[in-house]
């Protein structure tokens, strides 16, 4: 399995995991951890249990690379972030923080500088200083924040996806187990507890295994999205400081140009 930054679906990542846990040899660290029963009831499955249950390994697989992307993403931005405030509050000019932008790329406040920058620099005001449309770089700004936003919240609803579908794909497994163990009941004859209960067991497995699929991704769903909210709400705050820095550095062209007039 291969991560580049941000976590891409690959569509045999389950199969190298497979194949991975097999060649390493981790059964015997699996039983340490779920215990040996567990195993071995894993093993006496019948055949739709063991589809469910690969089903669900695909899901957790799949959610806990985007939770561990996520969050290495996250906390980049959320450094960097901090970085990139600082050095643009010490900045005198825009000019100086468009050269600088670059090293705090993982951030998503430069993107919204560099929207912004872009349009100010289109207007022609980084020569005369002189702005036609502030709107039109406050517009930049939000569509550049979008944009980041959109990147971070790529795969999320693979999350909310696990989390609402894996306990039900856990229930049919037991509800399926739970027929074929009443079907060999009845077939043998025999009315005790002692003769359903191994059936049943296995059959619960399935759902234990859909909930802890499902926990976990409804977990990180929530934790991640907050995050996100708060570099949402982070980037807006911040196109209002480069407005407020525009305007700074608007003011002293506007009175450089209307100087010769007031002298006449």
């Amino acid at each position: 399995m291969v991560f580049t930054g941000e976590f891409r679906l690959l569509p045999w990542s389950i199969i190298e995991a497979a194949i991975l846990l097999k060649t390493m040899n981790l059964y015997p660290l699996l039983a340490a951890v779920v215990g040996g029963e567990i195993i071995d009831l894993v093993g006496e499955t019948g055949p739709v249990a063991k589809v469910v249950l690969l089903i669900l390994l695909m899901f957790s697989l799949v959610s806990w690379a985007i939770i561990l992307s996520k969050w290495s993403v996250l906390r980049r931005a959320r450094v960097q972030s901090g970085r990139f405030v600082r050095a643009f509050r010490k900045a005198q000019r825009l000019q100086d923080v468009g050269a600088v932008a670059e090293q705090f790329r993982p951030s998503p406040l430069v993107g919204v500088f560099e929207g912004g920058f872009e349009e100010y620099r289109r207007q022609g005001a980084a020569a005369n200083g002189i702005i036609r449309s502030p709107l039109a770089i406050q517009r930049a700004m939000q569509i550049a924040n979008s944009e980041e936003l959109s990147r971070f919240e790529r795969n999320m609803p693979w999350l909310a996806i696990t989390g609402a579908v894996t306990p039900f794909v856990g229930l049919f497994g037991t509800v399926w187990g739970i027929i074929d163990a009443f079907h060999g009941l009845g077939t043998a004859g025999a009315a005790t507890l002692r003769a359903v209960a191994p059936g049943i067991s296995e059959a619960l497995i399935t759902t234990a295994a859909g909930l802890a699929a499902a926990i976990p991704a409804v977990i990180a769903y929530n934790l991640i999205g907050g995050s996100i909210r708060d570099l949402a709400a982070r980037g807006d705050d911040f196109a209002m400081e480069v407005l407020n820095a525009v305007d700074r550095q608007q003011a002293p062209a506007y009175r450089t140009a209307e100087a010769p007039g007031v002298q006449r």
